[in-house]
């Protein structure tokens, strides 16, 4: 058995798909993990690191997009993103060994986008677990992510997911806020991505921002924060309070990124 070590990142996953692609070794006899730095080696393994690539990735994703539709290319990408290594405790499988193979069924089954009716699968199954898992964060955040605005005009928001799903954030809000500059932070990740208005957005290391410029807000955005807190306040009804719906509707790891609970 070959096995590939690769970065848990797009980039790393997907150039570790074009490596073992490549190698000519046998889908079956290849295995994709992600590299911790803590595994434990096999005795009759070979054992190949990846480097991420990015040209390599881009030309899987174009594979991918071209030969298995939009949709599915989707999935796979929101379970290559996902934080979770593994879904299924009946079939345990690492993440990547699960893209991999299900990449390998969708290029050779005669229609690539029907890849969803292989469900039966176990790592077809994993992958859409994985896939779920990512898609459904996003979908939260996509309604409790608060942009602030700074003295510099620039809006900001700070998240603090689970999964790496900043890419999904910035595609929403460039296509709903084309003409604004803003900056969505990955505080727990270190990554930012930025848009200037009329550009499309670009992924950052973000390790070294300074904490104090992305808090320096205008006078107009603390006004509106004093105003929605005071709202907030008035607008409950202490006789009807439901804690138990309201970390159901508003879960509390995103509440530190929300001004009405600051």
């Amino acid at each position: 058995m070959y096995v590939f070590l690769c970065e848990d990142s797009p980039e790393g996953i997907f150039t570790g798909v074009y490596d073992a692609w490549e190698s000519r070794l046998g889908h079956n006899n290849i295995s994709l993990q992600i590299h911790t730095g803590e595994e434990n080696y096999d005795l009759f393994c070979t054992y190949r690191d990846v480097t991420p690539d990015l040209q390599k990735s881009e030309k899987v994703s174009r594979t991918l997009k071209q030969r298995l539709g939009e949709e599915v290319y989707s999935i796979l990408y929101q379970a290559v993103i996902s934080d979770e290594k593994c879904v299924s405790k009946r079939h345990p499988m690492d993440k990547a060994d699960a893209v991999y193979k299900s990449i390998v069924l969708g290029l050779a089954i005669p229609d690539g986008s029907r890849l969803p009716d292989y469900l039966a699968e176990p790592y077809v199954h994993e992958v859409f677990s994985l896939a779920r898992a990512a898609g459904n964060e996003a979908h939260h955040l996509l309604g409790f992510l608060r942009f602030e605005e700074l003295k510099n005009g620039v809006l900001i928001a700070t998240v603090h997911p689970k999964h790496n799903i900043l890419l999904l954030l910035a595609d929403h809000f460039s296509d709903r806020l084309p003409q604004e500059n803003f900056m969505i932070y990955d505080e727990s990740r270190q990554l930012a991505v930025l848009h200037k208005k009329g550009s499309p957005c670009v992924l950052i290391d973000a390790s070294d921002l300074n904490a104090d410029m992305i808090t320096d807000y205008s006078s107009m955005e603390l006004e509106y924060q004093k105003l929605w807190k005071g709202f907030f306040e008035s607008i409950a009804i202490d006789a009807r309070k439901n804690p138990a719906l309201q970390n159901q509707n508003l879960p509390k790891r995103f509440r530190k990124d929300i001004v009405e609970f600051q």
